[in-house]
């Protein structure tokens, strides 16, 4: 049976919401196990409000936890018993680990996934890549959402080419559109940098690209895969976050003030409910780290069971599509597997 080790002492929460989320993943699939790393005495002890099937959760001791406030870099190659270094470690050595899952520090799962872990061949960036709801009632896959925050023209259009792998593998689409985010549709539009890049992913094989996107598109428009560099896709991502919380919070309130609004609601309640729930980042799972040698997810640093639960199945399923073995093909197919790392 393949197993997803959950970094148990990563995020706001940990490890009370972070345990729950990933027992509760448990329910949800039954061809996986778990392996919870970090402090065993709290994690043994959360354990024990859940019924479970006990063989399918292991619980490994580690005495450290790296923190958002610690330098990424230091903080992985000095605490070499966290909870998240500890993890990436089985996932490296144990070829039945076959994800990593952590709400913990974005440069720490970065820098370990790369550091033991490791890249692709060919791949210069791996790149953060979250599914976000879109009003066709699917996903639309923003690529890069904060991993890299300056950027070269050549890592867009590999960010394309992972995305629409990754597309492929953990949602089934066939032909995945892959649109460029920047400030405006038509080709010339953008920086030198996303006016070099179109360029490129017009050449580029292996991808279905449809030219420039603007940010409204992202939720609203045709493109499967919104290829952003770090900076402006963290922008984005942060940007439909609070809105989602905005419409919820006013709809909420709004439907509360009056005798007559509560008795609208009612006869709306569904509707409103759907449209909450697809608004509700905390339920579309983490980011995928695409580009590296397995499946690595970083879920919400404020990730309560909710998102915790989603984030352990997206990592089952994109093992399931075989995410890795379509971003070898593909680089490999592209001939980008022979170039060097940059």
């Amino acid at each position: 049976m393949i197993k997803i080790v959950v970094d148990a002492m990563g995020g706001d929460n940990a490890p009370v919401e972070i345990v729950k989320g990933a027992v509760k993943a448990l329910e949800q699939r039954k061809n996986f196990s778990v392996i919870l790393t970090g402090d065993e005495a709290l994690i043994r002890a959360e354990l024990k409000q859940y019924k479970y099937d006990e063989s399918r959760v292991e619980v490994v001791h580690c005495s450290e936890v790296i923190t958002n406030e610690e330098a990424p870099t230091h903080a992985v190659r000095a605490k070499r018993d966290s909870s998240l270094v500890v993890g990436l470690k089985l996932l490296r050595e144990r070829e039945d680990v076959v994800g990593f899952v952590s709400a913990g520090s974005t440069g720490a799962v970065l820098t370990g996934g790369i550091m033991f872990v490791g890249r692709i061949k060919g791949v210069m960036r791996p790149a953060l890549c979250p599914a976000l709801p879109n009003s066709r009632g699917t996903r639309t896959l923003l690529c890069d959402c904060g991993a890299n925050a300056e950027c070269k023209p050549a890592y867009l259009a590999q960010f394309a080419v992972m995305a629409s792998a990754y597309a492929k593998a953990a949602y089934g689409m066939k032909e995945p559109r892959v649109g460029l985010l920047t400030n405006g549709t038509e080709e010339h539009k953008g920086d030198p940098l996303h006016q070099e890049a179109h360029a490129l992913l017009k050449e580029t094989g292996g991808i279905n690209f449809i030219g420039n996107i603007e940010g409204r598109d992202i939720m609203f428009g045709d493109a499967d895969i919104a290829v952003a560099d770090g900076f402006s896709g963290n922008i984005a991502l942060k940007a439909i976050e609070g809105c989602g919380k905005t419409v919820s919070e006013v709809l909420g309130r709004e439907f509360k003030k009056s005798l007559g609004s509560k008795l609208s609601y009612l006869f709306a309640k569904k509707q409103i409910g759907s449209l909450k729930k697809m608004l509700d980042y905390n339920a579309m799972g983490g980011s995928v780290f695409l580009g590296l040698k397995k499946i690595v997810i970083k879920s919400h640093g404020s990730s309560t069971a909710k998102s915790i639960t989603p984030s352990v199945v997206q990592a089952v399923d994109a093992y399931e599509g075989g995410l890795i073995n379509k971003l070898t093909e593909a680089f490999a197919e592209l001939g980008l597997a022979e170039g060097g790392d940059e």
